[in-house]
């Protein structure tokens, strides 16, 4: 497996968790740190500049849901 298709595997597990679960991974729940690590991992470099360009979009996509879903209550 390429780290391409490595990173598609977790953009789309992170987007497949908010489209089910109509929220953000939460700091608090241990089988969601993954997804969550990933994001602010993935968060970091483009924020430095360092992330691929044909990611950039997508990733911003992702910030977007994470964004529609800021401040949702977890425990609904």
């Amino acid at each position: 497996m390429t780290q391409d298709e490595r990173w598609m595997k977790q953009y789309e597990e992170a987007m497949e968790f908010m489209e089910l679960n109509h929220r953000n991974p939460s700091r608090h729940r241990l089988e969601e740190h993954d997804i969550l690590n990933w994001i602010k991992h993935n968060r970091k470099l483009m924020n430095k500049g360092e992330m691929k360009g044909e990611r950039v979009e997508k990733f911003k996509v992702l910030l977007g849901k994470i964004e529609e879903n800021r401040r949702v209550n977890q425990y609904v």
